[in-house]
């Protein structure tokens, strides 16, 4: 391909038809089902899907053969699927994205909002925009300027969800229900993950598992006045940590039981090593430390193992515990923790839970009363070794249009559809990219897409797109 001309094309189309689509996307409150269970009567989803399907309607039609159909199953979120006809007609690429919504969330800044596109320079604030509106506008982008210049390209089938932000547990159904449809591809594209900066062009190559549930101490079954109880009723807050402290060290954060740790693969260390000399101290700089509280050490590369291969434990809530303006001088009947447990990519997250419940419930200090209730045990996701031409691919086309060579890093965070997509098309190779970079924010207050980052990525996946075509099979 004219990579020039390639990069002029989402230029272009970007500026001219994808920024104002997404601007009209984020104004509509399409939350996830998890997060509105009337997502049905509301109708924000289907005005969402109707508005991409729209616009990827009319964009097709320059695409000879492709279709677009809004698939619905009964009782389940609907999905936007487009098939496109390639020169290759035995080989099949698959484009994923999702279009759900995470909620407001509060803390936005003044003058923005999760449902008020603001641009402001190279960032377009509002939820949604990049997590994940862009995927269907930068997959058929990619898609028509590989038309736009003649080049051959397998089979390709876009899938757009509406279910990913309540863990894509309509995905499946609509997986098997579309399998003659979809076929075995031989490469996944996923456009639903994050970027170590917007310099160059990041691969995902592991995702992190998770496990949590509610621990909950009692010691009384009613309050009683702490200057009569204090020093002969234990407080059921000390008692958590004391068992919470069976289970991680809180000096370093390092979690105990065998089943969180595992043995990180060699070439996942040497990745760190070079995605850590990318990034350099915004490695942790990016968050938004208060005062002066710093990571628990300097080393770049050991900080990145600790984000994506190290489990780690998270008090997310906290109920028992009143508003300190409430807080009279009672010493309280119980306290009860929310846990979450990020878990390494090839933990098994059902061995980890297990442990989770046996190291906190064993033995109750003093004994309290002391239980843990299960809520979510997921499995990260380690992806396959990349074939030498799709490592080529990769990095021919972050020079082509970031300028600089491609990085590969894991994500912390917990993606259940991708290692669902993993053990249904086991023979596939996947490029796992996105555009969620240094404040970007996703799910929290003022998330944005940074635009020229959103340009670079559709023209990397169309040159990725070509390279699949020629490779040797």
């Amino acid at each position: 391909m004219d990579s020039k001309a390639l990069n002029a094309f989402a230029d272009d189309l970007w500026e001219r038809e994808i920024t104002p689509a997404l601007v009209d996307y984020i104004r509509i409150p399409a939350k996830s089902p998890a997060f509105d269970p009337d997502w049905a009567k509301s109708g924000f989803i289907d005005q969402a899907v109707e508005h991409m399907a729209g616009w990827a309607r009319e964009k097709i039609k320059s695409l000879p053969g492709a279709t677009l159909e809004v698939v619905r199953l009964e009782g389940r979120t609907p999905v936007i699927l487009i098939e496109a006809p390639g020169d290759i007609s035995d080989d099949t690429v698959l484009l994923y994205g999702h279009l759900d919504k995470q909620p407001e969330m509060t803390g936005w800044s003044e003058g923005l909002g999760p449902w008020e596109p603001v641009i402001q320079g190279d960032k377009l604030y509002g939820r949604g925009g990049a997590d994940d509106g862009y995927a269907i506008y930068a997959s058929v982008t990619a898609l028509l300027a590989l038309q736009a210049q003649g080049v051959k390209r397998a089979r390709c089938v876009v899938l757009i969800e509406a279910c990913e932000e309540s863990g894509s547990y309509d995905l499946p159904f609509y997986v098997d229900e579309l399998a003659e449809r979809i076929g075995s591809p031989s490469l996944v594209i996923c456009l639903d993950s994050g970027c170590g900066n917007y310099d160059q062009l990041w691969l995902t190559t592991s995702l992190r598992g998770l496990a949590g549930g509610l621990l909950t101490v009692e010691v009384l079954t009613e309050g009683v006045h702490s200057g009569d109880a204090s020093g002969v009723v234990p407080d059921s807050f000390r008692l958590a940590r004391q068992v919470l402290s069976r289970f991680e060290d809180e000096k370093t954060g390092a979690v105990a039981p065998d089943p969180f740790n595992v043995e990180i693969p060699a070439e996942r260390k040497a990745q760190a090593k070079v995605a850590a000399q990318a990034l350099g101290e915004g490695a942790w700089r990016k968050f938004p430390f208060a005062g002066s509280t710093e990571p628990p050490t300097r080393d770049l590369a050991e900080l990145i193992l600790n984000r994506t291969w190290r489990p780690a434990l998270t008090v997310i809530g906290a109920a028992g515990l009143p508003q300190p303006a409430n807080a009279g001088n009672v010493l309280r009947p119980g306290t009860s923790l929310a846990l979450s447990v990020r878990l390494p990519p090839t933990a098994d997250p059902d061995a980890c839970i297990k442990a989770l419940a046996d190291t906190l419930t064993a033995d109750p200090p003093q004994g309290a009363v002391v239980t843990f209730e299960s809520k979510q045990a997921s499995p990260g996701w380690n992806a396959p070794p990349l074939q030498p031409w799709l490592e080529a691919a990769v990095q021919s086309a972050s020079q082509a249009t970031f300028g600089r060579e491609a990085a590969m890093m894991g994500e912390g965070g917990t993606i259940p559809f991708i290692g669902m997509l993993g053990e249904k098309f086991p023979d596939a190779q996947f490029l796992i990219t996105g555009v969620l970079g240094p404040a970007s924010n996703a799910h929290g207050p003022n998330e944005f897409i940074h635009l020229p980052t959103g340009r670079k990525v559709t023209a990397a996946a169309a040159l990725i797109l070509a390279a699949h075509a020629t490779r040797t099979r």
